[in-house]
């Protein structure tokens, strides 16, 4: 077991680079496992489209739960159980705050992205699709908001239809205004691509849905740590989000729906606190949003999520977005200019992503190589194997960034695949 820790100087970018008032090296202070050293070598993580990693603000919240707060929520009279419950509670309004969502009632709490998807797919889809109907999805999407759709499909027989992409990794609009027809019922549409770091136009792929009374779902877990949501303003029906993408908890996540949409859907799962009262003859369900969290919650995880979007904002996503713009560019240029490598996905606005290959080199071969260099990158297919298909690849590399995440790790690795690449040459 290693015991050391290694001390790593954080190298800035260029001044010309270096946005204002981001002090990099005080946000990784913040963040504990970045100062633990793998095989010796100070740790660069650079897999955070996988998950990110914790500040001690979000460790700390978890822990004074569990150690002087833990009981159930919503049905006790003692003061450990209020304690919990206004916790609980409070982290709802932080969540309809972060996201400015109009009420808390639109707040559902969920076990992630993943699970949210799956809940509008069985408590809107099943009620208001029928066969015939159509979905539309993008060929960037995550297994996750495809194969919800693809099961109630074969349930339903409606059918999915999907917005083509170009060669740079960005949605083809024209394809999608074809797409739009009188049997569209759902558009469910990615933010930030997981495995290409596009930036998809939701405001307007969701305007143009709108205009045919179609309601959109957005996957929002790659894009709730890198940019500003604002639902109201993207005026979408529904958006879910995954705590531990965004430096909370792994368990726990949201669905935001408009408050009109949700009155309308049935219950996802039924059991204990989603009931206002039960009897044999009928079940009263509860008011929103709690007729969707059916049983014991993940209450630890919701308060941890609280916290960590309470420590974005605390830093500011104006400051984030400048200084990942900068340390993004930075690492595609550094990449793109190792001989035989090639970018896979390079739309004009990308965030946090950076996939590539290198001619003659499996990918896991060389998230092997890198491993033993402290650099931690994704190798595979992303859950996105329709985009390794759309390329030609089987897999590919992935370094995606957070805001601790500084020029030496980038450096890192460009160092440990230059070695690779004069290996295999």
């Amino acid at each position: 077991m290693e015991t050391t820790t290694l001390k790593k100087e954080t190298v800035r970018l260029p001044e010309s680079r270096q946005p204002g008032h981001f002090d990099v090296e005080k946000i990784r202070a913040d963040f504990p496992i970045l100062q633990r050293p793998v095989y010796g070598k100070p740790l660069a993580y650079l897999d955070n489209a996988a998950t990110t990693q914790k500040p001690l603000a979000v460790i700390e919240a978890i822990r004074r739960y569990y150690n002087a707060e833990n009981a159930n929520i919503h049905r006790g009279v003692y003061h450990l159980s209020e304690v919990a419950t206004r916790k609980y509670e409070g982290a709802r309004k932080t969540v309809k705050n972060f996201l400015n969502a109009a009420s808390e009632k639109e707040i559902v709490f969920t076990a992630g992205t993943t699970d949210s998807i799956n809940l509008v797919a069985a408590a809107y889809g099943r009620k208001f699709i029928k066969a015939g109907d159509e979905i539309i999805l993008s060929h960037m999407e995550h297994h996750s908001n495809i194969v919800p759709w693809q099961m109630l499909c074969e349930e339903t027989g409606a059918k999915l239809r999907v917005i083509p992409i170009n060669d740079r990794g960005e949605l083809i609009f024209e394809a999608y205004e074809k797409l739009l027809n009188e049997r569209t019922r759902l558009v469910s549409i990615v933010y930030v691509s997981n495995s290409l770091g596009t930036v998809n136009p939701v405001k307007e792929i969701i305007a143009l849905a709108h205009q045919g009374n179609v309601p959109v779902l957005v996957d929002g877990a790659q894009a709730v740590a890198h940019l500003k949501v604002d639902v109201q303003d993207l005026d979408c029906d529904f958006f879910a989000l995954s705590g531990h993408k965004i430096f909370g908890p792994t368990g726990v996540g949201v669905l935001y729906a408009k408050e009109k949409i949700l009155e309308s859907m049935n219950p996802y799962r039924g059991g204990g606190d989603m009931i206002r009262s039960v009897k044999f003859e009928k079940t009263v369900y509860a008011e929103l949003p709690h007729r969707f969290e059916a049983g014991t919650p993940h209450i630890a995880g919701v308060i941890g999520l609280a916290k960590a979007l309470e420590y974005v904002e605390s830093v500011g996503f104006e400051a984030i977005g400048a200084y990942e713009k900068a340390l993004l560019e930075y690492g595609q240029e550094a990449l793109s200019a190792l001989k035989k490598l090639k970018l896979i996905g390079t739309a004009r606005e990308k965030a946090g992503v950076i996939s590539f290959v290198i001619e003659g080199i499996h990918p896991h071969d060389i998230g092997t190589w890198v491993d033993r260099q402290g650099v931690a990158i994704r190798a595979g297919h992303h859950c996105t194997q329709p985009v390794m298909e759309r390329y030609g690849v089987p897999s590919t590399c992935r370094a995606s960034l957070a805001m601790y995440n500084c020029k030496e790790d980038f450096d890192t690795l460009i160092t440990a695949l230059h070695d690779i690449i004069k290996v295999f040459d």
